[in-house]
């Protein structure tokens, strides 16, 4: 198709993740056409630089020269073959030999190959459940979540979500399914104090366990990092508490790290900014920098071992994917790990990432409708409100938050809007001098909308 094509048919055929079909008819989406590094070109030539880094994965950025090798010399050599029962491949014992090596420190045994974040979050909770039939525990079926927490749209993810916005078309969802406080210090009815609101939020976890029974809780699972939450970065003391009520009633921890693995947050996953490890984490988006779509969920070495050991057959994983384990998807992965080590990426991250946070937390005093800027190395939200001081929230049909985008998109930059909040999450190979670019151009997106008003 030509351009004029394109832009005929743009928003017609296609429904798109997390819209509405006719929403996208009568605003026709941004039509990106290339990327190369940390920028994106759309179709009619606009260079932006990339702020949603392709949704929390292109961590490499765009157009890296040697994941696109490894990709193309895996086509001309084994484009696909299945990872099932009985047959292998080369790039499937590869990838989990590294993986497992990468995640010694997290004492991770085993890898399950899956095709994205939702399908690792749906082997989790199967393997979680299984584990404790494994260990004749059959009742401990239930989990518990965080309110704001995402964890994919497949049933199970959708059921441990803690957003109505993903949940309410589809109930009646999976029972057993949870939900307590988020430790979100901006907003929470306890306390402005974060130690208190860690354990008020920790207390409220083990509360939920004990009335529940905890011989039928199978496992507590959570972000490190929000991330479609609205970034939101718990208190340093609450992991910790986490690991040891989880502990305390033999629930199993797991770790959605599909954000925030793999370096977003300035260390290589989440779990080790608060010095906790998971039973399993749940990893996608920055495993190959998106370059081809890929899950995995690692299992820890106590989990691991039930399964092993098992001698009764029920310890079979009747769970995987047709493209589990993708050759190519393997060798984009594969490649990644290659230049996250050659770049310093996830030192990059946290050295442009502190600088990124350091300027654009001055924007509530630079602009009347910003009431809270957080978050952590390389992810950051900008939330807006109708009143700072009272953290009136804004409404969901307030317009401002997408004419902030707009001003950005004009000016050179793309961002992402999720209700009253401007998420970031650039490529982590970003510069400081694009960081700088990035924050000059929001601070001037946000004084237009800001002089509208």
């Amino acid at each position: 198709m030509d351009i004029d094509q394109l832009k005929q048919h743009n928003g017609r055929h296609l429904w798109h993740p997390m819209a509405h079909p006719q929403a996208m008819r009568d605003t026709p989406p941004d039509i990106i056409a290339r990327g190369e590094g940390s920028w994106v070109w759309d179709i009619d030539g606009h260079r932006m630089l990339d702020g949603v880094g392709g949704l929390w994965s292109a961590n490499l950025g765009h157009s890296n020269r040697a994941v696109r090798d490894a990709i193309v010399a895996q086509m001309d050599t084994l484009p696909f073959y299945n990872a099932f029962r009985g047959t292998t491949h080369v790039k499937a014992i590869e990838l989990s030999t590294r993986l497992v090596e990468m995640m010694g420190p997290e004492g991770v045994q085993a890898v399950v190959f899956s095709n994205g974040g939702s399908d690792a979050v749906e082997g989790a909770l199967k393997i979680a459940r299984q584990f404790h039939k494994l260990r004749g525990q059959k009742d401990r079926s239930k989990f518990i979540s965080l309110r704001q927490g995402y964890h994919g749209v497949h049933f199970g993810g959708m059921s441990v979500n803690g957003n109505s916005n993903f949940r309410r078309a589809y109930e009646p969802l999976l029972p057993g399914c949870f939900h307590v406080d988020t430790p979100w210090l901006y907003r929470n009815p306890f306390t402005d104090d974060p130690e208190r609101l860690s354990e008020i939020c920790a207390e409220l976890l083990e509360r939920e366990i004990v009335f529940q029974g905890p011989d039928t809780v199978a496992a507590f699972i959570a972000e490190p990092v929000q991330g479609a939450g609205g970034v939101i970065v718990p208190p340093a003391s609450y992991w910790p508490k986490v690991r040891e009520i989880c502990d305390r009633h033999g629930v199993l921890l797991i770790a959605d790290e599909v954000v925030t693995g793999f370096g977003r947050t300035g260390e290589l996953f989440g779990t080790r900014l608060w010095g906790v490890n998971a039973d399993i984490w749940c990893l996608a988006k920055g495993i190959s920098s998106g370059y081809v779509p890929l899950g995995a969920t690692a299992i820890g070495a106590r989990v691991a071992d039930a399964f092993l050991s098992d001698t009764s057959g029920l310890g079979a994983v009747s769970h995987g994917y047709t493209y589990s384990a993708h050759p190519v998807a393997a060798a984009a992965a594969l490649a990644t790990f290659d230049e996250l080590a050659r770049l310093d990426v996830v030192a990059n991250a946290a050295r442009v990432g502190a600088r990124l946070q350091e300027r654009l937390r001055r924007l509530p005093q630079r602009c009347a409708f910003v009431g809270d800027v957080r978050g952590i190395g390389l992810m950051i939200g900008i939330e807006m409100v109708t009143d700072q001081a009272t953290r009136a929230p804004m409404p969901r049909t307030s317009d401002i938050p997408a004419r902030v985008a707009r001003a950005a998109y004009r000016r050179g930059l793309m961002v992402r809007i999720s209700g009253p909040n401007l998420i970031l999450s650039p490529p982590l190979t970003i510069s400081a001098e694009e960081i700088d670019f990035l924050c000059e151009v929001l601070e001037a997106s946000f004084d237009e909308v800001g002089a509208s008003l």
